[in-house]
């Protein structure tokens, strides 16, 4: 009788090893490849997020002939924190009944008698909230999805105002946009220097603050004026783009003034050199209060490309502030005509060493620039609504 013998297949240890390797390489190869779609896909979504935000705008024009007032709401009548709003509030609180938030709306434009615990509030806050800082207020910790990028990825804690990545462009200059001339108790203010007359020629922008515009007064077209552009939430790492310095010699500075190694760490150019004035205050960074309308948390100007410095006098005053997002290479604007556009960081953005329209700084006269063509090339002229800049949209 005849034994028949079998051989067990299998592998050997190093055709073990050699596949391995050969998944390694795959898995190395494909990783950035998927980390990009997925970057790309978020990418698409911000992009929806805005376009929705643009639609918002047109029908809230629709309905009342007029853009929502950013930095306005309530005038201070010395009654308290709790009983008033400064005239602070940013354009998205009112834009919130034409983006799918006719609740929080709701909360917030009727007296609301909850605090953060969700416990009486006796007496009730009034109709149109607190101030924007306020954080036992909960319409303003609130989170509207719509107005946050998913490429970021800052959130805020249930003790924080809740963010944005979406900010109101108010064009090349920037001398007197939080308050537009007009003060905390409502009143316009005829100074000549500061008043809202004198200043009016500086805010060349769709947003004015403390008044409302409309589409009649983009005399430039809409197709050629930006609306609204992305920023970055502030963080506690000194991003140039996403913190902010402080500087009470701004109004009198070039945009490339901040370039400069006591500013910008040389070594690291996006984030600011050690020792420099940054507000080390958390909230106080970039997109930090999406119901707050003073500049640093919800305004961006054209004078600074994409992903450039943030630079403010102080805490809520006017300054240099740049569109910003965490998308690779530029951010996103939203254009007067609803469009969405993706603008780089290399736009070409004029002359860098020109201070910015304002005040008679230096003898230049108290009409310096008012009606001139943008400083800051192809990305100010976006930035202006009615000064009759040429624009060549194949550039963008």
């Amino acid at each position: 009788m005849r034994t028949v013998s079998y051989r067990r297949g299998g592998f050997t240890l190093v055709e073990l090893l050699v596949v391995i390797a050969i998944i390694g390489v795959m898995v190395g190869l494909l990783l950035p490849a998927v980390q990009a779609a997925r970057e790309a896909a978020r990418r698409m979504s911000c992009g929806n997020n805005f376009k929705q935000i643009g639609l918002g705008l047109h029908n809230y024009h629709a309905a009342y002939n007029k853009l929502p007032m950013h930095a306005g709401g309530t005038p201070d009548l010395g009654r308290g924190a709790d009983n008033h709003n400064w005239l602070d509030l940013s354009f998205l609180v009112g834009l919130t009944p034409f983006v799918e938030q006719q609740a929080l709306w709701e909360q917030i434009s009727s007296p609301f008698g909850k605090n953060r615990a969700n416990a009486a509030k006796v007496p009730p806050f009034p109709a149109m909230g607190p101030v924007p800082w306020h954080t036992d207020y909960q319409p303003w910790l609130t989170q509207v999805p719509g107005y946050r990028c998913p490429s970021d990825p800052t959130q805020p804690n249930v003790t924080n105002v809740a963010f944005t990545n979406y900010a109101a462009c108010t064009g090349d200059a920037f001398f007197e946009i939080n308050h537009g001339g007009i003060d905390d108790q409502g009143n316009l203010q005829g100074d000549g220097t500061w008043g809202e007359e004198a200043t009016k020629k500086w805010q060349r922008g769709v947003f004015h603050a403390r008044h409302f515009t409309g589409f009649r007064d983009i005399l430039d077209g809409t197709a050629n004026t930006i609306m609204s552009g992305e920023i970055v939430v502030g963080t506690a790492d000194n991003e140039i783009f996403a913190t902010v310095l402080t500087d009470n010699a701004v109004e009198s500075a070039a945009p490339s003034k901040y370039r400069a190694a006591a500013f910008t760490d040389p070594l690291r150019p996006k984030f600011w050199a050690p020792g420099a004035a940054v507000d080390t205050n958390l909230p106080h960074g970039r997109g930090r209060r999406w119901c707050d309308g003073r500049p640093q948390y919800s305004s961006f100007g054209t004078i600074l490309p994409p992903n450039a410095h943030n630079v403010v006098r102080w805490e809520g005053n006017f300054g240099m502030l740049s569109a910003a997002s965490r998308h690779q290479g530029g951010a996103h604007i939203l254009m007067a005509d609803g469009a969405v556009k993706f603008i780089t960081d290399s736009i070409e953005a004029g002359n860098q060493e020109a201070i910015a329209y304002g005040r008679d700084m230096g003898g230049r006269g108290a009409n310096w620039g008012a009606g001139r063509a943008s400083q800051y090339g192809l990305w100010g002229a976006l930035g202006t609504k009615a000064n009759k800049e040429t624009v060549d949209t194949n550039a963008i």
